[in-house]
């Protein structure tokens, strides 16, 4: 079972009416499609990952302030509490100010929706298995969406076609995260710029780190030739 969801919230940008967030002419040469969560064995949910702004915002600049806002890896808002006071860069000739800081202030993210269609697709399913497919271009805060998929499958720039691979059982997944996935917004802000591998990642309910490396196939966690090579 898949739900339509609002052109906005599958491609972040306006349009009429509701569409998949994936082919489904596609998907249904993976699957058969029901129209309702009874009929279905399973459910699927495509997100992208939070989009969470520029980090600059001309609003906030045109009300005096020094434009500079957070950029947020998670999908609820997110106030910038443990962000640096004073920032470490600055010193713009365009600017009339060195602190770029933007402790204490909020950024929304445009595609919240993607979390809601998550918790949505859960209670829909009730014991039944919630797939949830995440299209990555950065690192995000798993934490608001793992506890509602029984499975995720993550890829940075690849098709819906591949994830369509794995579900079916066509290929078992075998990629390794590139980046420490965070425990939460706070670890973010705490890391050092030039220390690598210094944030606190997020542990699932299962007990899986997702630390930089990390990755399961059928078998389970992989440990391998990679894995070993670039032992942290």
């Amino acid at each position: 079972y898949i739900e339509k969801r609002t052109a906005q919230a599958v491609t972040g940008n306006q349009g009429p009416g509701n569409e998949y967030a994936v082919n489904i002419a596609t998907l249904k040469t993976y699957f058969t499609v029901v129209d309702s969560p009874e009929e279905a064995d399973f459910g699927v949910v495509f997100v992208r990952s939070p989009s969470g702004g520029s980090g600059y915002s001309v609003a906030d600049a045109n009300k005096g302030g020094n434009g500079y806002v957070p950029i947020s890896l998670q999908y609820n808002d997110y106030k910038a509490t443990n962000a640096r006071a004073i920032s470490l860069a600055g010193g713009d000739p365009f600017e009339d100010f060195t602190n770029r800081s933007y402790k204490n202030k909020t950024v929304t993210t445009s595609n919240k929706s993607d979390m809601d269609a998550v918790i949505s697709m859960k209670k829909k399913m009730g014991d039944k298995p919630v797939i949830v497919m995440v299209s990555l271009s950065k690192q995000m805060v798993f934490a608001e969406i793992e506890g509602y998929a029984d499975a995720i499958l993550v890829g940075f720039g690849i098709q819906n076609q591949a994830f369509l691979d794995i579900l079916s059982g066509k290929f078992e997944p075998s990629g390794l995260l590139p980046l420490q996935m965070p425990k939460n917004m706070k670890t973010v802000e705490e890391q050092y710029e030039d220390v690598p591998f210094d944030m606190d990642y997020y542990i699932d309910e299962e007990g899986n780190g997702y630390d930089f490396g990390f990755g399961m196939n059928w078998s389970g966690v992989i440990n391998d030739e990679r894995t070993a090579k670039y032992k942290k």
